[in-house]
């Protein structure tokens, strides 16, 4: 019998929101390294990871209205390789620290910040992701 696909096949795109819109531009263009491959006004996006996925950053002035102000909701874990040195860059950029590293269980260490916009953005080492990255690529 056949597996049946989940209706949740991946991450499309994660959407953070930013009153200065042009500010969150430049923090971000300067994380990544890279600027954003796609621009209209109110919105910008980047595509950034392993399989790039799609980082949207929306004017404030089209946030839901039931959205609460301030950090809040879920937090979205990018991998990295070394936590340590990927939360102390992210603070030394400015980031406010939301959660310190914290080591989850074997091969699973986390943290995150708030950035300058008020949005949660965090890091993670995570050993599925490597296992899963790597039988894409066997």
């Amino acid at each position: 019998m056949p597996k049946t696909q989940h209706p949740l096949r991946g991450l499309a795109n994660i959407s953070f929101y930013a009153a200065d819109l042009d500010a969150a531009k430049e923090w971000y263009t300067e994380l990544f390294g890279v600027k954003p491959y796609f621009e209209v006004p109110g919105y910008i996006e980047f595509r950034i990871g392993d399989y790039q996925h799609e980082f949207g950053i929306i004017d404030a002035a089209y946030a839901p209205k039931a959205m609460a102000p301030g950090p809040g909701g879920s937090v979205t874990y990018w991998h990295v390789d070394d936590v340590d040195a990927a939360f102390a860059r992210l603070l030394a950029h400015g980031g406010k620290e939301y959660e310190p590293v914290t080591k989850r269980g074997e091969g699973f260490v986390t943290a995150s910040v708030i950035d300058p916009f008020g949005n949660i953005l965090g890091v993670m080492y995570n050993a599925h992701y490597l296992a899963v990255l790597a039988a894409k690529k066997a």
